[in-house]
């Protein structure tokens, strides 16, 4: 059994009808800098932020709402009265710090891979099974990101017509290995620029100029942790554990928005154009192709924006079941931040969604 599973249920599956005490594991990191953007952004009902770190990044000053914060460090003392915490640093912090975090009453939205697996932790995309958040246990798991961006465009199309196979190609950027990985492509773009020899230490290849297949680990068969996390992951967010899907994922010289090249074969045809309007008025989803100008989404038209972008469907010429189409997303925001807070912002009781605050 879990920690997940023995942590005590929370007296309510809504967060508290108040402003909110905010903790923030990870406030120093990426996707933690994007969540305390996103909470003021979105006017989230925050009565006071907690940022939290590890005691490397502890005492580390940071400005959110005009107000000057010092990063504490984690501890089961920086928890006590916290309702929600948005963490994001890393599979082994959350495993440490979740199930205290939890039984001391918070609600905890995780964006590492620790619990999403999990049979007790909730796995969601607000857009995609919103339903699921209402069953945790005092932890909701935020799904990885080229999960979260492929199950925006394969949710519409399924609820229409069943899908039985998915195969996809991912376009990761520097920025789903963190901020480190993002200044070093910076870095070692200009290193080649000047004609000098790239040198990574903190991805095992250098991207200026170069891409190379996912480097997470490796499984028996063939396939690494990353690809494996998109399929298993999918089947659990669309209730799908029949679902045929191969993912292949790469890395390549973008900073911040990830993209996918997506083949989906139905159980029966699925004309174009249905499929076209489906995906334009799918929520989360933006239709953006124009064949006349050969114009389909890229990472610039996503970059620091919620939507993911769709665009080039089109038959698939060896499959008459199958179509295919293009995505990007902004891997920082709704790959991971942005869907973390659409996850607490459901559980918002609606009364105060209605008065205007926190939606």
């Amino acid at each position: 059994m879990t920690a997940a599973q023995t942590a005590p249920s929370p007296p309510s599956l809504s967060l508290p009808q108040r402003p909110l005490r905010v903790a923030v594991l990870g406030a120093t990191g990426a996707v933690g800098q994007e969540l305390l953007e996103l909470l003021d952004e979105r006017s989230f009902p925050v009565a006071e932020l907690v940022p939290l770190a590890s005691p490397r990044s502890a005492g580390q000053s940071l400005s959110w709402r005009d107000q000057e914060l010092t990063v504490a460090p984690v501890s089961p003392a920086a928890f006590a009265g916290v309702d929600l915490v948005l963490a994001s640093a890393g599979g082994s912090v959350s495993k440490q710090w979740a199930p205290i975090a939890a039984a001391a009453g918070a609600l905890v939205i995780d964006n590492s891979s620790a619990y999403r697996m999990d049979p007790a932790v909730p796995l969601v995309v607000p857009e995609v099974n919103p339903e699921a958040a209402f069953c945790h246990r005092g932890i909701i798991a935020n799904p990885n990101c080229t999960t979260i961006l492929l199950t925006l465009a394969l949710a519409p199309l399924h609820a229409r017509r069943p899908i039985k196979r998915v195969v996809v190609s991912t376009y990761q950027s520097a920025s789903g290995a963190g901020a480190r990985a993002m200044e070093e492509l910076r870095s070692l773009s200009r290193t080649v620029l000047d004609g000098g020899e790239p040198i990574s230490e903190v991805l095992p290849h250098s991207l200026a100029f170069n891409l190379f297949l996912h480097n997470s680990p490796l499984q028996p068969n063939g396939y690494c942790e990353e690809e494996l996390k998109m399929l298993h992951e999918t089947r659990k967010i669309m209730n799908t554990p029949e679902l045929r899907l191969s993912a292949t994922c790469v890395r390549v010289p973008v900073l911040r928005a990830h993209s996918e090249a997506v083949n989906i074969e139905f159980r029966e045809p699925f004309p174009v154009e249905e499929a076209r309007a489906l995906l334009a008025a799918a929520p989360g989803v933006e239709l953006r192709e124009d064949f006349d100008t050969n114009r389909f989404p890229m990472p610039t038209d996503v970059t620091g924006r919620d939507p993911v972008a769709v665009g080039r469907i089109r038959q698939d010429l060896s499959e008459p079941h199958a179509l295919e189409l293009w995505l990007c997303g902004d891997q920082i925001r709704k790959g991971a931040a942005l869907n973390a807070i659409q996850i607490a912002e459901l559980l918002i009781p609606a009364e105060r969604v209605m008065a205007g605050g926190g939606a």
